[in-house]
């Protein structure tokens, strides 16, 4: 079985729709994968559709933002309810907070480039989801789920059409990273308290390259045994972000505090360089997320439901 638990489409900052995304993995030679939108359920649907009759396997998911000790946290939200209201309030908070903080990083970057607001935000299908405090809950409960969460990704496209760089891993690299300048942060949940309401949702956390020394300053240890306290499923340790000395630490971890090792690409289709299935999850790991979630898998294949 090849197992890839962490991609994302355009409803995100990928670059393919959710089912161009499954029609990939089927011709990779994937036989589950995971569709992990950031802060969004809206992609599932078309994706549940398209793997119906395919034999490929989908496990449905969301890449949840939050903090842990002044650090950002990704943390994979794999098969919760979506109807879980709790959960859907804070995505609208999470998706008001990213459109306030793009329009800032904006208007840090047009006092040096000619970049402008209206271009960035029309990259973003539905002008980038409803901001925090507007509209009510939609169909399965998420708050605007037709929206996308404009953010850093959509930025990095406009530069990268301006000529200003020349393609999106050097807009993250030279202008968007977070110790850089123009960077401004957005409003996130604590990271014990968002896998305390993922587990309230019938979901399984799992930490998203914990790891990721390139990016910027990671979680200690003391932060994941505090996130495995609240209830921790596991940790995203094969991923190309997590070096090789990362990797044996989050192993050990692991190991110590008895939680699940999983491995996946991050797959953004041609917005980053990550290949489906170069990490793949072994089957017994799936079958415990599968065991600990409410959501059933949807499509053919030995692990459909």
């Amino acid at each position: 079985m090849r197992i890839d638990l962490h991609t994302h489409s355009d409803v995100s900052d990928g670059t393919e729709t959710p089912a161009r995304v499954m029609a990939a993995a089927r011709d990779g030679g994937l036989d589950v994968v995971a569709l992990t939108d950031h802060d969004s359920t809206a992609g599932w649907d078309p994706a549940a559709a398209a793997v119906e009759g395919s034999g490929l396997t989908l496990v449905r998911g969301m890449e949840l933002s939050a903090r842990c000790a002044g650090v950002t946290v990704h943390l994979l939200s794999y098969l919760h309810d979506r109807t879980y209201q709790p959960l859907a309030d804070l995505l609208g908070r999470i998706k008001g907070s990213r459109r306030e903080r793009a329009r800032a990083m904006v208007e840090r970057l047009a006092k040096d480039y000619p970049i402008e607001w209206e271009r960035v935000e029309a990259r973003a299908p539905a002008g980038g989801g409803t901001p925090a405090g507007q509209g009510g809950a939609g169909e399965g409960g998420e708050r605007d789920r037709g929206g996308i969460a404009i953010g850093r990704p959509h930025i990095a496209d406009e530069l990268v059409a301006l000529g200003v760089v020349p393609d999106r891993s050097a807009a993250f690299t030279r202008l968007l990273h977070p110790r850089g300048p123009y960077y401004v942060r957005y409003w996130s949940v604590e990271a014990a308290d968002a896998v305390e309401l993922v587990r309230a949702a019938g979901g399984v956390p799992v930490f998203a390259h914990p790891g990721a020394t390139g990016r910027q300053r990671i979680v200690g240890d003391d932060g994941i045994v505090q996130m495995a306290d609240a209830g921790l499923a596991g940790l995203e340790v094969y991923h190309r972000d997590n070096p090789p000395e990362q990797r044996r630490r989050l192993e050990a971890l692991a190991q110590r505090l008895g939680l699940l090792v999983t491995g996946s690409s991050d797959y953004h289709g041609a917005g980053k360089p990550n290949r489906l299935g170069e990490n793949l999850t072994d089957e017994a790991t799936l079958a415990a997320i599968v065991e600990q979630g409410v959501t059933p898998l949807v499509g053919g294949g030995a692990w459909a439901r």
